[in-house]
C-alpha cells in the first residue's frame, strides 16, 4: 500500500512553505470531478494559460478542461469519437484527449498522484530533497512540471533518443536533465541511472513511475470515471440505440494507464481490458527484447503496478504501421486521402490530436476489436495520451529520411489502416496472465529491491492487495483536505 505514515514537523513546514506561495492542492475528489472546485479557483483560471507555470494549474489536472489554451473553464470530458469509415471496424472506436492537460499530457496525473502524498505527509521535504522522475518521455515532463507549481526542484531523466521538443522544454523546467542512451526500449538504462542516483546523491528521490502505486491510483479514480462517462455520453446521444462499452485498452509503458481498466471492470463486468505494446519488442506476448519508434512507451519489463488479473487480451503493434499513419494523419496528401474517403474535414483536422503513442494505442484497439469482432452496438475505447504538439519534429525527420509524402503513398497507407489484421493478438489465460506476472520477479526482486512476498500478494490475494489500495483513495484525499485547510487557517 501507499505509505502514508505523517512526519509532523515536516509537514508543518510544507504547509508553511505553501502557504507562502499560495498552493493549494486538489483532491482525487476535484480531478474526478471538477464542479467540486471552489468557484473562486475556477474564476482565477480564467486569467491563466494552461501551460502556465502557475499553481491554480494543479486544479487542471483533469480531462474536463475546456480544449482551448488560455483562460477555460471545465466541463464535458475530452474525448474523441473516430467514424467507422476510417478505423475500418463495426465496432466504433474513440479516446480520451489527453492535450488539453497542463503540458500537453495526461502524464501530470500520476506525477501529481505520486508527489502530494509524500509531500501532505511531510514523506517528501523539498528544503532538503529533489524529486526524481525517471520515464520515456511524458512522464518525467509531467513530474517537472508538478514539481515547479508545487516549488519543489527536480530531476528529469529520460533516453537520448527522444523528441528533441521534450528536452528543451525539460531544459526550462527541472534543475537538472539527464539523458540516458538509447531509445524508448531502453528503460533498464533509466534503472540504472536512478540506481546510481540512490547510492550517490543524499539529497534525491526516485519516484519511479513504474513501480509507483499512485500512478496506478489515479488512472483508476480518475481515468476509469472519466472513460465511463465518456462512454455514458455516447449512450445520450443515441438514445434509442442500446450499445455496450465492450473493450477499452492503453499500452503497457509504465502500466499505470491500466489501473483505469480496473475501474471499467468493476463497472462493466463483461468489458475486455486489453494491452498493447511494440511488435519490435514483446515483452508481453514473447517474453521478447528489442528496440522501437512508438515514442510514449517503455518495455522489456513488465512494470510492478500492472495488474495482470484485469488484463484480457495483448496486442503487439508494428511501430512501422504507426509511423505510416503519422504522416497519412497530418501531412497534406494524407488528409486528402481521408476526406476522399467521405471523413469529414473536421474529423480529419482532430487527427492531430494523437500523438504517436496515441496512434499506436488506435491501432492496437483495431486490431482487438476485429479479433473480438464486435459488432455495430459496440464501443471501443482507448487513451490518445497526448498530441502532434509534442511531435513536430518527427514529421520534418521523416520527410527527410523518406522524401515528400504523395498522393500513391497516402492511397497505400490508408488501405492499410482499412485492413489492418489480427495478428499478434493474445487473448490470455490465466496462465498465461500468471506467465506474464512472474517476469516482474527478474526485474523487481532480483534488481530492484521489491520481495516475493509482496510479488504473491498482487497475484494470490489481488483483492485484498489492489482493492486495498484503491480504498486509499479517501484517506489520501483527508489528508489533502487537512492540508489545505492549514495553508488557509
Amino acid at each position: 500500500m501507499i505509505q502514508l505514515q505523517i512526519d509532523e514537523r515536516a509537514r508543518r513546514r510544507n504547509i508553511e512553505r505553501c502557504k507562502e506561495r499560495g498552493i493549494l492542492l486538489p483532491t482525487f475528489a476535484q480531478m474526478r470531478n471538477p464542479s467540486l472546485i471552489p468557484a473562486d479557483i475556477v474564476e482565477e483560471l480564467r486569467h491563466i494559460g494552461l501551460w502556465d507555470v502557475h499553481s491554480r494549474n494543479l486544479f487542471r489536472v483533469n480531462w474536463h478542461n475546456e480544449p482551448v489554451e488560455r483562460g477555460g473553464g471545465f466541463g464535458p470530458v475530452n474525448y474523441l469519437m473516430l467514424p467507422r469509415e476510417l478505423t475500418g471496424t463495426k465496432a466504433q472506436i474513440g479516446g480520451l484527449v489527453g492535450k488539453w492537460f497542463p503540458t500537453g499530457a495526461h502524464k501530470v496525473g500520476a506525477a501529481y498522484s505520486c508527489l502530494v502524498p509524500e509531500l501532505v505527509t511531510g514523506r517528501f521535504d523539498p528544503t532538503t530533497k529533489k524529486a526524481v522522475w525517471p520515464s520515456t518521455g511524458n512522464y518525467c515532463r509531467g513530474g517537472a512540471y508538478i514539481s515547479r507549481l508545487l516549488s519543489c526542484p527536480s530531476i528529469a531523466i529520460l533516453p537520448e533518443g527522444m523528441s528533441r521538443e521534450r528536452f528543451e522544454w525539460l531544459k526550462t523546467m527541472a534543475e537538472e536533465v539527464i539523458a540516458t542512451p538509447g531509445c524508448e526500449s531502453n528503460v533498464k538504462e533509466i534503472f540504472d541511472k536512478c540506481i546510481e542516483i540512490e547510492k550517490t546523491r543524499s539529497d534525491a528521490v526516485i519516484f519511479n513511475q513504474f513501480d509507483q502505486l499512485p500512478n496506478h491510483l489515479w488512472h483508476y479514480g480518475v481515468t476509469g470515471p472519466a472513460l465511463q462517462e465518456a462512454f455514458n455520453l455516447m449512450a445520450e446521444e443515441q438514445p434509442q440505440t442500446s450499445i455496450n462499452l465492450a473493450l477499452v485498452l492503453f499500452s503497457s509503458g509504465s502500466a499505470g494507464t491500466l489501473g483505469a481498466g480496473s475501474y471499467i471492470k468493476e463497472q462493466f463486468p463483461q468489458c475486455k481490458v486489453g494491452v498493447g505494446e511494440a511488435l519490435q519488442c514483446p515483452t508481453i506476448t514473447e517474453n521478447g527484447f528489442g528496440g522501437h519508434r512508438i515514442e510514449g512507451i517503455g518495455d522489456k519489463h513488465i512494470p510492478w503496478i500492472h495488474n495482470l488479473r484485469d488484463t484480457d487480451v495483448a496486442v503487439a503493434v508494428d511501430d512501422e504501421i504507426v509511423i505510416r499513419l503519422l504522416r497519412l494523419f497530418n501531412e497534406a496528401a494524407g488528409k486528402k486521402r481521408l476526406e476522399e474517403a467521405g471523413i469529414d474535414r473536421g474529423t480529419v483536422e482532430k487527427l492531430s490530436l494523437l500523438g504517436i503513442s496515441g496512434i499506436g494505442n488506435l491501432i492496437a484497439t483495431i486490431k482487438a476489436a476485429k479479433y473480438y469482432e464486435l459488432d455495430e452496438q459496440d464501443r471501443a475505447m482507448t487513451v490518445f495520451t497526448d498530441s502532434m504538439q509534442l511531435y513536430g519534429s518527427r514529421l520534418s525527420e521523416l520527410a527527410a529520411e523518406r522524401g515528400p509524402y504523395d498522393q500513391r503513398q497516402a492511397d497505400r497507407d490508408f488501405d492499410l489502416l482499412q485492413n489492418l489484421s489480427v495478428d499478434h493478438t493474445l487473448e490470455l489465460s490465466h496462465v498465461d496472465r500468471r506467465r506474464i506476472h512472474q517476469l516482474k520477479y527478474f526485474t523487481w526482486v532480483e534488481q530492484l529491491g521489491k520481495t516475493v512476498d509482496e510479488l504473491r500478494e498482487q497475484w494470490q490475494h489481488y483483492r485484498e492487495y489492489w482493492g486495498g489500495l484503491h480504498r486509499q483513495i479517501s484517506e489520501i484525499d483527508s489528508l489533502i483536505e487537512d492540508f489545505n485547510r492549514e495553508i488557509m487557517g
